[in-house]
């Protein structure tokens, strides 16, 4: 059971109830004992009750909760808490990666126009590495393999070819369009837009 301890299974929300991060139930138990987040209770979607530390460790266990056992018998691990003194939504950019990439660019080939699967395109630096080019959202852009091997380490125009749009960094986005339930965690489904 000690491992659950480190899974990020807690779903983090802000004082108006909108999903701001996740943590691991070591972290929620601590933000709960130091009262910054207060546990929901959740059984079904009419039934939500926020439940302060002192009342927590002393519910009953449920056949559907994951608990640890502690000294005093076994604490129920919440899925869900709010951080009572936090109102905002921070936001992120999605991070720099090739399926990002690919999904910025709406899996075409930058040069071509062509609609891609993801296993015939790739990575294009605009400006090669060999001649300084890094990976930065305004350098990375999603290419057909044929087209990237053609153009080398050159650039666009030194290949005959040409950027359909200058790549940008995609906008900032609420974290709460980041967070995905990779646990499957079934209270989630109540304050995620999946």
């Amino acid at each position: 059971m000690n491992d659950i301890l480190n899974k990020t299974i807690v779903l983090v929300l802000n004082r108006n109830w909108q999903a701001i991060n996740m943590r691991t139930p070591q972290e929620a138990f601590c933000m709960m004992a130091t009262n910054v987040g207060t546990a929901l209770e959740i059984e079904g979607e009419n039934h939500i009750r926020p439940v302060t530390w002192d009342e927590w460790i002393t519910l009953p266990m449920r056949p559907q909760d994951n608990a640890v056992q502690t000294v005093r018998g076994p604490i129920r691990v919440p899925t869900v808490i709010v951080a009572v003194n936090f109102a905002r939504v921070p936001k992120k950019r999605p991070k720099l990666c090739a399926k990002a990439i690919r999904e910025r660019d709406g899996n075409r080939c930058q040069y071509t126009g062509r609609v891609l699967h993801p296993d015939e395109g790739s990575l294009d630096h605009v400006m090669p590495r060999s001649r300084g080019g890094r990976d930065t959202w305004e350098n990375l852009v999603w290419s057909g393999k044929d087209v990237n091997a053609r153009k080398g380490n050159r650039l666009p125009h030194e290949a005959g070819l040409k950027l359909l749009k200058a790549p940008r960094a995609p906008k900032e986005l609420p974290v709460s369009a980041l967070i995905r339930n990779a646990h499957g965690v079934a209270e989630w489904k109540l304050f995620l837009n999946e």
